[in-house]
């Protein structure tokens, strides 16, 4: 007897089922939608994700075109309007918790990061995504513009994202970062740029024994208490200090260091703030430097998945597609990792589209 089973099919058993059907459970994702469920809505938003359509009724014709293929997915039949109804009203985390559930997989894969010390080491930012308001109402960012930002805690070990949160677009990036359910380790390193730098939230980070890096504010107003020793090329100061602006000293009440370094690929002098003492200074420029590791991130999502137009035009179909998008870059991640594949995502995204539904025999 001839077994038959595609790249696709391979690919849903990556996912977590069982978790999948206690988070469909917990919100009640089948209780009005008997015929289109929610294991059915995950396989046919994850293909538009894999074969980037654009559009309800492609993904429709598409899947159409391989309905013998149907049964080996899990799939009974598609139609635009069921899609429709099903990404409006059924409960977006439902897959985000599938979301969480693929990242526990992967981090037993990845490997470690460059560096040589142990600490774990993360970097927070956000990115927008734009929206037309006028289709988009709820996501109300200016005057005449609309958007949403996506906030994420990007874990150098493995170049993944391990905690995401989708707020609209005026939201505060500090504010978001402290109402982040996702607790930093004592004795993590968090990288972060200018525009997160609260005093009080800092100050928090320091108490739970984690480490930042970020760049000081040209107004930053202090008091030197101490010298480190300067070593390394391009460094041209490395201080101890002390906060002395009239809240800053209540906000923040211990001691940081202050690193003046030259970088000489943009032939700029920088300034870091960090409250570790003990690592090298070129190290804590190199830290920030690995900041630029979750822009790269961020601009291989938004080129490569389809999370800059949607399927649909309410918060519930917008976040729906956006959790799917990044549950498949988890499983191309934990594929990647896995088979130990040389070369890129993008290479491995490319191979996938190419054949995922060509039947294979056993």
């Amino acid at each position: 007897m001839q077994i038959v089973y595609t790249i696709f099919s391979e690919i849903l058993k990556l996912c977590p089922r069982y978790q999948f059907e206690r988070a469909v459970e917990r919100y009640q994702g089948d209780r009005y939608m008997k015929t289109f469920g929610t294991w059915q809505q995950y396989i046919t938003i994850l293909y538009s994700q894999i074969t980037l359509k654009d559009s309800l009724r492609d993904i429709e014709t598409g899947l159409s075109s391989h309905s013998t293929r149907w049964y080996h997915l899990g799939l009974t039949g598609v139609h635009r309007s069921t899609l429709s109804d099903a990404n409006t009203k059924r409960d977006y985390r439902i897959f985000e918790d599938t979301f969480y559930h693929l990242l526990a997989r992967c981090r037993d894969l990845t490997p470690k990061h460059k560096f040589r010390f142990k600490n774990p080491l993360y970097t927070i930012d956000s990115t927008t995504i734009d929206l037309c308001l006028s289709v988009f109402p709820w996501a109300k960012f200016r005057k005449t513009k609309g958007a949403i930002k996506m906030h994420c805690l990007y874990d150098h070990s493995g170049a993944m994202p391990c905690f995401l949160t989708v707020t609209d677009g005026k939201r505060n990036d500090v504010r978001a970062a402290k109402e982040t359910s996702h607790p930093l380790s004592p004795d993590s390193i968090v990288s972060v740029d200018k525009a997160y730098i609260d005093y009080k939230w800092l100050y928090s980070l320091a108490e739970q024994g984690v480490w930042f890096v970020t760049r000081a504010k040209s107004n930053i107003d202090y008091a030197v208490t101490g010298q480190h020793q300067v070593t390394g090329k391009g460094v041209l100061s490395d201080e101890r200090i002390s906060l002395s602006g009239i809240k800053t000293k209540t906000l923040y009440p211990k001691d940081l260091r202050l690193i003046r370094y030259y970088d000489e690929e943009r032939q700029k002098i920088l300034t870091f703030l960090t409250n570790n003492f003990k690592l090298a200074t070129r190290t804590i420029a190199q830290i920030y430097k690995s900041r630029w590791q979750i822009e790269l991130f961020f601009k291989w999502i938004k080129q490569n998945l389809k999370i800059k137009s949607f399927l649909g035009t309410s918060k519930n179909a917008v976040l729906t597609q956006i959790w799917i998008a990044m549950c498949y870059y988890l499983l191309l991640t934990y594929i990647k990792y896995q088979t130990k594949y040389g070369y890129s995502l993008l290479q491995l995204s490319r191979v996938i589209r190419k054949c995922f539904l060509k039947e294979r025999f056993l």
